[in-house]
C-alpha cells in the first residue's frame, strides 16, 4: 500500500487522536501522518499527562504506549476505562511489548486494538480508521 492508496478523511469534523508516547520521534512521525490524513492530534509525553488530556479533551481514539514514565500505559488504560467520562474512548496499545502475552494483557486491561512497534505509520492510520469505523455513532 502506498500513500496514494490511502485517502484522507472528508472535511467534516476531524476526529481527534491523543498520542501518549514518551519518544518524541515517534510522536512526530505518527502525528504528522495522522494530520496528513485528516485527523486532529493531541499529544502527551507520559501516562499522567495522557490521563489528564484524555479527561479534558475526550479524544475519539487514544494511541497508548505502554512503557511510558510516571504512570505506565497498562495503569493509564485501566484508569481511563474505569472512569465513566472516558470509558467509551477506544484505546490502541502501541508498544514494543510484542509477545502474545502482551497482546492478551492489552485486551484484559481494556485496549480496543494493539500494534507492535516498530510500526509503520500507515498501519497506525489504518488502525485508527478501523477503530473509528466500528465505534458507535
Amino acid at each position: 500500500m502506498t500513500l496514494r492508496d490511502m485517502t484522507a478523511l472528508p472535511h467534516e469534523r476531524q476526529p481527534t487522536v491523543l498520542i501518549v508516547e514518551d519518544n518524541e520521534d515517534n510522536r512526530i512521525v505518527y502525528s504528522t501522518m495522522l494530520r496528513h490524513f485528516g485527523f486532529s492530534v493531541d499529544e502527551a509525553e507520559n501516562g499522567a499527562e495522557g490521563i489528564l488530556k484524555a479527561r479534558a479533551t475526550l479524544p475519539d481514539v487514544i494511541l497508548m504506549d505502554i512503557a511510558i514514565p510516571l504512570v505506565d500505559g497498562w495503569e493509564a488504560v485501566q484508569r481511563l476505562k474505569k472512569d465513566p467520562s472516558t470509558a467509551h474512548i477506544p484505546i490502541v496499545a502501541l508498544t514494543a511489548h510484542a509477545m502474545p502475552a502482551d497482546r492478551e494483557r492489552a485486551i484484559q486491561v481494556g485496549c480496543d486494538g494493539y500494534l507492535a512497534k516498530p510500526c509503520e505509520p500507515r498501519a497506525v492510520v489504518e488502525e485508527v480508521k478501523r477503530i473509528l469505523a466500528i465505534r458507535p455513532a
